[in-house]
């Protein structure tokens, strides 16, 4: 591959990344965060981790990207799917988490918990506020 061809990939790329249907400057992968999030508090249907996915900023996301999603999800082993015929109508498939997402999910809160308190410092000086001394809302 020449430098020209590489250039060309990444931003081929980068073009491919901001085309996401969750908010904009959110990290690559949120949704992936979001979901296994939502599915480690219960089991659940694609259009319920839709809907609820709303919450985090992905009011319009496309149900095609969500069901990408989890089936990359699945093929990486953060989830097992099944299908649930117990109700009345057709079967649905119904999400949960796996070790290997709850592992995910442990590794994604720690590096965001990092990150919110890097944006408090952030925001602290540029109010003008000591990055020492929290205002008192803030405990």
């Amino acid at each position: 591959m020449t430098r020209d061809d590489e250039e060309r990939q990444g931003k081929r790329d980068e073009s491919a990344s901001a085309r996401d249907d969750g908010p904009t400057g959110m990290p690559k992968n949120w949704l992936t965060a979001v979901l296994l999030l939502q599915l480690r508090e219960l089991n659940s249907y694609g259009y319920d981790l839709l809907e609820k996915a709303a919450a985090f900023g992905f009011a319009a996301l496309n149900p095609g990207t969500l069901y990408r999603v989890l089936r990359q999800m699945e093929k990486e082993g953060l989830v097992n799917s099944g299908w649930d015929t117990s109700g009345q109508g057709p079967a649905r498939r119904v999400y949960s988490i796996t070790e290997a997402g709850e592992a995910y999910l442990k590794l994604w809160a720690g590096s965001l918990d990092q990150y919110r308190r890097t944006m408090d410092m952030f925001f602290r000086m540029y109010t003008g506020r000591s990055p020492d001394k929290p205002k008192s809302s803030d405990k």
